[in-house]
């Protein structure tokens, strides 16, 4: 089935509280994307963001964002009135996030509406019996973390930091109401996510959710469970992720996560995994899984080096992993990004597994007509097609940053005369392609310029910070993307045509 999509993260919708909420306008870009005939939303991971508020760091594999909470439900709910979240300044830009006033502001209003809420409440109840496995060492987590003003784990007493016993047990007794707090705060983020993706299923259009390879190194998973990450006995990493140099960085990328350590997950039957995988199934219809590539494969760099220009490749657990979680989980739905180096073993590793990959239009006309990007060169429709992930530029920016070569290419390829012209022709390159899924950024679709760009790898500061808008969901915009996906085959199947459909493929 050909199907169409938009790339556009929860923080990134608009609205008054500073960052984008699970509320009115999440609803609203809903009915959006029905009323364009798009039938995928793409977001990034929905975890709780930790230093740096990248989405791909967080402090659990679990959780959900607290940001995203939305006071208006809260309020409707009778725990908080309204002036209690409208009198904040929640920054002064409307299309950036100012994460350090959300910060220190999110917190104090949920903590008015946590004290009026019923802990008795029988839903509650059973949310925290379903989440037992994970949800109470998450919030002594972060309540241990507010207690030592933000530091990171490792940096606590030496029998909190070694999860003794005994100092756990105290500290779940001393810091009880904040625990208290940090469990609500998920249950409300849980119903508000679930209430929300079943909603964008009733309208046909199905979530397609993120997850990071690593965790961040600051996290309660590799707090509480050490001995699945390459660390020492002092519980430093020996070794941590990154990417070797490349087309987005000369030095490559550091990310600085400890490395699994895979010979103890496969003992365990890759039960962490297994269970980390599960939770992303209850959140999203598919799973997009980020550097797919380091399961065959990945690339550990010594700990302390500053650069990830030194490193070596090391043996992954390829389809075992796969396998197991099959196994246990069932079929699940997954997209593999699979961009950057990859090698023939990888690519069977993609084949085995029988998952998606992916091809990114914007790095098609740096090189030439042999390059796997190119519509041309696609040795299966079983992809999905993007004009640029969250990685990339804008199109306008990328246009403007064209080679003179680069862009001659592209407007002969594209048949368009004038440059400006490319970003609407790279769009419409993507949607006519054969991969069974195309997806384009909101910023694509809204022109905007290199200043709206999600994140630029290999850089610490102003990223993620992008927001849409308010506004900017028009008929008219609705209407265009309609008509191309009507143009080009993406419209949803109504049920009656998707039987006839899959007959007529089981007939051939």
């Amino acid at each position: 089935m050909r199907r169409s999509g938009i790339l556009m993260h929860i923080s990134s919708l608009p609205g008054d509280y500073g960052i984008g909420k699970m509320g009115k306008e999440a609803y609203s870009f809903a009915d959006f994307l029905q009323k364009s005939g798009v039938s995928v939303w793409q977001i990034l991971p929905i975890s709780p963001t930790s230093y740096g508020d990248s989405p791909y760091q967080s402090f659990s594999v679990h959780a959900g964002n607290p940001y995203f909470i939305d006071f208006e439900t809260l309020e409707a709910e009778g725990l908080l009135e309204k002036s209690e979240y409208t009198s904040i300044n929640w920054g002064n830009n409307p299309v950036r996030v100012d994460y350090e006033k959300i910060y220190y502001n999110v917190f104090p209003v949920l903590r008015k509406a946590y004290e009026r809420f019923d802990k008795e409440d029988a839903d509650y109840k059973v949310f925290l019996e379903e989440k037992s496995d994970w949800i109470y060492d998450y919030a002594l987590f972060m309540a241990l973390k507010d207690a030592h003003g933000g530091a990171p784990w490792q940096e606590w007493e030496k029998p909190l930091v070694s999860f003794e016993k005994k100092a756990v047990l105290t500290a779940r007794e001393e810091y009880a109401d904040d625990i208290g707090f940090y469990c609500v705060i998920q249950y409300w983020f849980y119903t508000q996510w679930l209430k929300l993706k079943s909603y964008c299923n009733e309208k046909g259009i199905s979530i397609v959710g993120d997850i990071p390879i690593y965790v961040a190194y600051d996290s309660v998973d590799v707090w509480t469970s050490p001995e699945l990450f390459c660390l020492d006995e002092e519980k430093v990493p020996t070794d941590v992720a990154g990417c070797p140099p490349d087309f987005f960085s000369a030095t490559g990328q550091l990310w600085g996560n400890p490395l699994y350590d895979w010979d103890y997950h496969k003992k365990t039957g890759f039960k962490w995994w297994i269970k980390r995988l599960g939770s992303a199934a209850e959140l999203y219809d598919t799973v997009r899984i980020d550097h797919f590539r380091g399961f065959e494969s990945y690339y550990a760099i010594p700990y302390g080096n500053p650069t990830a220009e030194i490193g070596e490749w090391r043996i992954g657990p390829n389809t075992e992993l796969f396998e197991a979680a099959e196994k246990s989980l069932g079929n699940m739905s997954i997209i593999a990004e699979d961009l950057g180096f990859i090698t023939p073993e990888v690519r069977e590793m993609l084949d085995n597994c029988g998952y998606p990959g992916m091809k990114v239009l914007q790095f098609a006309f740096d090189s030439d007509s042999a390059c796997e990007d190119l519509p041309h060169n696609y040795a299966s429709s079983h992809c999905v097609v993007y004009t640029g992930t969250h990685d990339n530029m804008t199109l306008s920016g990328w246009c403007a940053s064209l080679s003179p070569k680069s862009v001659s290419f592209a407007k002969r390829y594209l048949r368009v005369k004038d440059r400006n012209d490319l970003p609407e022709a790279v769009i419409r390159a993507v949607w006519s392609s054969t991969g069974e899924l195309a997806v384009a950024q909101i910023q694509d679709f809204l022109n905007e310029s290199a200043d709206a760009r999600m994140n630029t790898p290999a850089t610490a500061s102003g990223n993620w910070q992008y927001r849409v808008k308010n506004g900017a969901f028009t008929s008219k915009l609705a209407k265009k993307i309609y008509a191309m996906n009507e143009l080009f085959y993406r419209l949803p199947l109504i049920e009656e045509e998707a039987e006839e459909a899959v007959e007529e493929i089981a007939e051939k």
